[in-house]
């Protein structure tokens, strides 16, 4: 994957990531946060990154203050986020993923993340780094003067910029899926293609009566 990500119809394959990075010092980040659940109405995904973050972004009257970390000039462009622990608790809302995706964040590195949100990012194409708290803070502390681009390398499970690369785990399947670009469907049908087509060959074939005319 290219570090320009653009809009998605679906999940592409996730490879090699090169992104500057930003900051965000905050734990326990809620999905609420990310995006708040009056914005849930909006039906397309494209354009949800004028939500994203939104309380922390826009003051009462809705004007865009610039002060927020991913839109202030040193961030611009940023692929990578560096949050804290916790990142995307709270409701299982799947457009606070297509939101960070929509604003061209293609990576989250957090040393904890909520169960829910991890899955959702998974399956749209948004890759969860988890590291040790410490590595976290190092990368968040570096990451401050707008100039550490990291290379996510998602098939070695490494992460560096400027230094030494930091190995990750990752849960064998969530590596395959976004390493495919599949979603749910696409995998389905990746692993049981040919038994699908056996049972809809199989299956028997039922006629339904035509009505009869009045």
């Amino acid at each position: 994957m290219s570090s320009n990500w653009g809009w998605f119809a679906v999940p592409r394959p996730f490879t090699l990531l090169e992104g500057k990075a930003a900051p965000l010092d905050s734990d326990d980040v809620d999905t609420d946060q990310i995006i708040p659940a009056q914005f849930l109405k909006v039906t397309e995904k494209a354009g949800l990154r004028r939500y994203l973050f939104y309380r922390w972004r826009y003051d009462e009257s809705g004007t865009l203050t610039g002060k927020f970390v991913l839109d202030r000039q040193e961030f611009a462009g940023s692929k990578v986020l560096v949050a804290g622990r916790n990142f995307g608790i709270g409701s299982s809302r799947e457009n606070a993923v297509w939101a960070l995706l929509d604003a061209g964040i293609c990576c989250v590195v957090a040393s904890s993340f909520g169960d829910i949100f991890y899955s959702n990012a998974s399956k749209n194409g948004l890759l969860c780094v988890k590291l040790l708290a410490d590595a976290v803070t190092s990368l968040r502390h570096r990451a401050k003067g707008g100039e550490l681009s990291l290379t996510v390398d998602l098939a070695s499970q490494t992460i560096s910029g400027g230094g030494d690369a930091v190995h990750f785990d990752i849960e064998r399947h969530i590596k395959e899926r976004l390493l495919s670009g599949a979603d749910d469907i696409g995998l389905t049908m990746g692993t049981y293609e040919g038994e699908i087509k056996r049972y809809e060959l199989g299956a028997p074939r039922y006629l339904v009566p035509r009505r009869r005319a009045s």
